[in-house]
């Protein structure tokens, strides 16, 4: 990215603050020019759905608010005093100084102050996250393969290799605003199916102790295009874990099923006991699903069948893949808003036509939300027909001028409070579900025709 964007669905690589939130009891420390973490927390805390502080965030975040001084002499003398009065104040497992722009530009060794002041007791590590090296997407990866290199480093002997184990790399913490709840199914199936899963971020992580099992993984997933994947290839390079990388994340019964049968497979786990849960979650899923047959055969002619997907490809696959190959609404346009590099397109245009042949014909790479309303917004009046639009806030007045139905999936989201939603895995398809068609009495599409003027509901 090298232009000017508007409406932008990401921030810069020190967003990632937000992702050492997400772990728990884990400490950032901002090394940054005044405002810089409050900016972050705004657009990637209150502007992602309302996701609340967490432990140590918002206003309780350390910064050094670098000034003119700082950039004229240097700041990690700066540093270390906010490094020193961090641990005598706030209690953490572990503490990541990230570097801002300022920092940055005038060659704050981060690390090595971070290093400097990092005990047996208090771990402190560093790690260079300036705005311009990239989106909090690129922040995100820097702060898990920090973490790695840093914290969880090398091992003396062998990892101590547990059966059974696994390290789940996913969606990022407060970018995603279901983040939480996703992460809770990711684990709740992977348990389902017999393992034992580091889920590294949220509330079902135990935190720092969590991160240190890294090697100890018998194979790590990476439930991502891209994101995630370098530190797989870090932690193979370090500990000589396999990992199996999945670019879709699975959503809905197919998906989902056939997610658990792959890893399944690739660590030889009981086959009885995998197809006896599959066949558990499938029947429940099935059931719910004929629940509301009635509704699709009542109104299949108010039912969406053109849909816009607007947002980042970690979520997007996912969606794509659910609406395409279980509920048969067709995607025409896919606006991959993440700013991926080259060798990542790549990979999301593969995942794109495994999931139906065409598809990344259909996909444009776009940073820029106000270009991506404008296209969708012709290409809804140019087909003469309502659609449903998964995206975020930036796409709430296109939805209301062309009659369409909106579900937020993606970061901005500003009028909706999400605390443990989930569209992921077998519960998080039931409940897009849900979303879509009681989209149809949201945008009263239903109550205007089957009621009177004088009765609408």
């Amino acid at each position: 990215m090298s232009q000017i964007i508007q409406s932008a669905r990401f921030s810069c690589a020190l967003g990632a603050q937000q992702s050492i939130l997400g772990i728990p009891r884990v400490v950032p420390i901002i090394h940054a020019g005044p405002g810089c973490s409050a900016r972050q927390f705004q657009f990637l805390g209150g502007g992602a759905a309302y996701q609340g502080e967490g432990y140590c965030g918002g206003g309780q975040i350390p910064s050094t608010n670098s000034s003119q001084s700082e950039v004229v002499f240097g700041g990690e003398k700066k540093l270390a005093t906010l490094i020193d009065s961090t641990l005598d104040i706030m209690d953490g497992d572990l503490y990541v100084v990230l570097a801002g722009c300022t920092a940055g530009i005038v060659g704050d060794d981060v690390a090595q102050v971070a290093s400097d002041h990092s005990t047996k007791d208090k771990k402190v590590i560093g790690v260079d996250t300036a705005g311009f090296r990239g989106n909090n997407y690129k922040g995100h990866n820097l702060v898990v393969e920090g973490i790695i290199e840093q914290f969880v480093g090398d091992v003396d002997d062998e990892p101590e290799v547990e059966k059974g184990l696994v390290n789940v790399f996913s969606v990022i913490p407060y970018q995603n605003v279901n983040w939480r709840g996703d992460l809770e199914e990711i684990k709740r199936i992977l348990e389902g199916i017999g393992l034992k899963v580091n889920i590294l971020f949220g509330y079902g992580s135990r935190g720092a102790s969590e991160w240190k099992k890294i090697p100890n993984a018998e194979l790590n997933i990476v439930l991502s295009p891209w994101v995630g994947l370098g530190a797989a290839k870090l932690a193979q390079r370090k500990y000589e874990t396999p990992y199996l990388h999945e670019p879709v994340l699975p959503v809905g019964l197919k998906a989902t099923s056939a997610f658990l049968r792959r890893v399944g497979k690739e660590l030889s786990l009981d086959s009885d006991r995998v197809n006896a849960f599959i066949k558990k979650e499938e029947d429940r899923y099935k059931k719910y699903f004929v629940s509301i047959g009635d509704l699709f055969s009542d109104l299949a002619a108010y039912l969406p069948y053109d849909a816009y997907v607007s947002g980042d490809d970690i979520y997007g696959l996912g969606s794509i893949s659910f609406l395409e190959n279980e509920l048969g609404i067709n995607v025409v346009k896919f606006y991959d808003t993440s700013d991926p590099g080259k060798l990542s397109q790549k990979i999301v245009n593969e995942a794109l036509e495994n999931i139906k042949e065409g598809l990344s014909e259909k996909t444009v790479f776009e940073a820029d939300g106000a270009i991506i309303k404008n296209k969708i917004k012709d290409e809804i009046k140019e087909r003469h027909n309502k659609a449903l639009i998964l995206g975020s806030s930036w796409e709430k007045g296109i939805a209301a001028e062309t009659d369409s139905i909106l579900i937020y999936q993606n970061n901005p989201v500003v009028d909706t409070v999400v605390v443990n939603r989930t569209y992921v895995g077998y519960n998080g398809g039931l409940r897009l579900i849900e979303d879509i068609y009681s989209g149809l009495f949201n945008k009263g599409v239903i109550t205007n025709t089957t009621h009177g003027e004088d009765d609408k509901i």
